[in-house]
């Protein structure tokens, strides 16, 4: 398995302030989608950004090649929706992750 990092980005800079009813819909569809990713196990985590120069999403995935990465953002609601929307796909070659211990029984 691989890891890769997606970075949305948005239709222009002034998203999410100014989006439409289409674009919001679309953003609902999307958030379901990733939830069935990490329900999946294939979304490890993903959320917005607010950065000083504007919002965008990211997601970090573990998926077996950049092949399998391309599809998940390919599947993206917002990016069937053709609103503008676009990811850019990074492979990450290392990656710490936290240990996360059993809750106690």
């Amino acid at each position: 398995m691989a890891y890769f990092h997606l970075k949305l980005a948005p239709p222009r800079s002034t998203f999410p302030q100014d989006a439409t009813s289409e674009e919001m819909a679309a953003m609902e569809r999307h958030s379901v989608y990733w939830r069935a990713q990490a329900d999946a196990g294939r979304a490890i985590a993903v959320g917005p950004v607010f950065a000083k120069d504007g919002a965008w999403g990211m997601a970090l995935v573990e998926v077996p090649d950049e092949e399998t990465a391309q599809a998940l953002a390919d599947g993206d609601p917002v990016i069937a929706a053709r609103l503008g929307f676009q990811f850019e796909i990074a492979a990450i070659p290392s990656l710490i992750l936290r240990h996360v211990a059993a809750p106690a029984a």
